[in-house]
């Protein structure tokens, strides 16, 4: 039997006195969290709720087998939150949609969730209404005219199912359940609603595609309403995202089992406290970046300077080579190579070791000695 078939569906319980302790400790290490980044200024704070949200959007299709553009989500993400980034890079319909799906979780959090905004949220996911090849039915819910739906894996007639979602009839009033438990949760910790809300939305699955998005998205409007704030400092998804394997096998364990979902909540609880606790690499990324321009602010650098320097600050991924920076700058290899030999006289960039046609260079971003 699977959770929905359960006769107690959906008055799903957990052990709270198991839970207190870990529920204590992310408590805490939130309140910790928010704490310091009231401490920073304004400016960056938005740069960290910035980088925060590129992660989160980005891992969050990964977690699909879908990959985004990390500079097109920023610059999205940038240009609906009023920020000035320098050069905007172009965003397709994909990434538009995930982001205002975000935004709109996390900045409007406070406002009922409801059959209207879900379908909005889904319509923004699946522009084209397609998923890949596939046509979809987008911003309503699913209807099961080619058979039950199922999460499978494994080749074409060797398919595993890990799980069946409830039939379509009944996904009208089981949305209808869960958006009455959304809107008056009781007196559950913020938290604990986070894990079972993101639970009960997988277990219904009521669209074609995109649930596990869409449930990851009703999770940040849920962390974000326990903190009163839509600033994001931790990714949730970009901890599931590392623990993928483990997130499936505990989601499958728990729709296979009964109404006790105290394993669950433990999950949940434990991936929340290491995103939290990882929130510290977003926050020395942002104050590096801070430091490193508050020591070239009078620096006359041109346009392309200041562009590949944040981009390299935001988290470049690979070694930098005159040819990489030519593309970024959209210039040609020997403006490059001027640009790059200015900023290493200038103590920002050093060449790394090594030579020839592998020469790759390093931002500098402890300072002179």
């Amino acid at each position: 039997m699977y959770l929905w078939e359960q006769f107690d569906w959906p008055s799903l319980t957990w052990d709270n006195a198991r839970l207190a302790t870990q529920l204590g400790q992310v408590s805490r290490a939130q309140g910790r969290l928010i704490g310091k980044m009231e401490d920073l200024g304004f400016d960056l704070r938005r740069e960290a709720h910035l980088n925060t949200l590129t992660e989160d959007v980005v891992r969050s299709s990964e977690i699909e087998g879908e990959r985004l553009d990390t500079e097109a989500v920023r610059s999205s993400l940038a240009r609906h939150l009023g920020m000035d980034i320098g050069a905007l890079a172009p965003a397709d319909r994909n990434v538009e949609g995930v982001v205002e799906m975000m935004l709109d979780a996390t900045s409007r959090y406070a406002e009922p969730l409801t059959v209207e905004r879900l379908f909005g949220w889904h319509a923004a996911l699946f522009p084209t209404g397609h998923s890949g090849m596939h046509k979809i039915l987008v911003g309503q819910w699913r209807d099961d005219a080619t058979g039950p739906m199922q999460v499978v894996s494994g080749p074409i007639g060797h398919r595993k199912v890990h799980y069946e979602a409830p039939p379509a009839a009944r996904i009208q009033v089981e949305m209808e359940r869960f958006l009455a438990w959304f809107a008056a949760p009781g007196d559950i910790d913020p938290l604990l609603t986070g894990g079972l809300a993101h639970l009960w939305f997988v277990t219904i699955h009521p669209f074609d595609d995109g649930n596990g998005r869409i449930a990851r998205a009703i999770g940040d409007l849920a962390l974000a309403r326990s903190e009163q704030s839509p600033q994001r400092f931790y990714s949730m998804s970009a901890q599931i995202r590392r623990e993928r394997e483990t997130y499936y096998t505990q989601l499958e364990r728990t729709q296979k089992g009964g109404p006790d979902i105290t394993a669950w909540q433990e999950w949940f609880l434990a991936c929340l406290h290491r995103a939290i606790e990882g929130s510290g690499a977003t926050l020395s990324r942002v104050l590096e970046k801070a430091r490193f321009w508050d020591r070239f602010a009078q620096a006359s650098l041109n346009e392309r300077q200041v562009k590949v320097l944040n981009r390299l600050l935001d988290g470049f991924e690979g070694k930098l080579t005159t040819t990489k920076w030519a593309k970024l700058a959209k210039c040609s290899q020997d403006t490059a190579y001027r640009d790059i030999l200015d900023l290493i006289e200038r103590g920002a960039m050093r060449k790394d070791p090594g030579g020839g046609r592998s020469t790759s260079y390093s931002l500098v971003t402890d300072g002179p000695d």
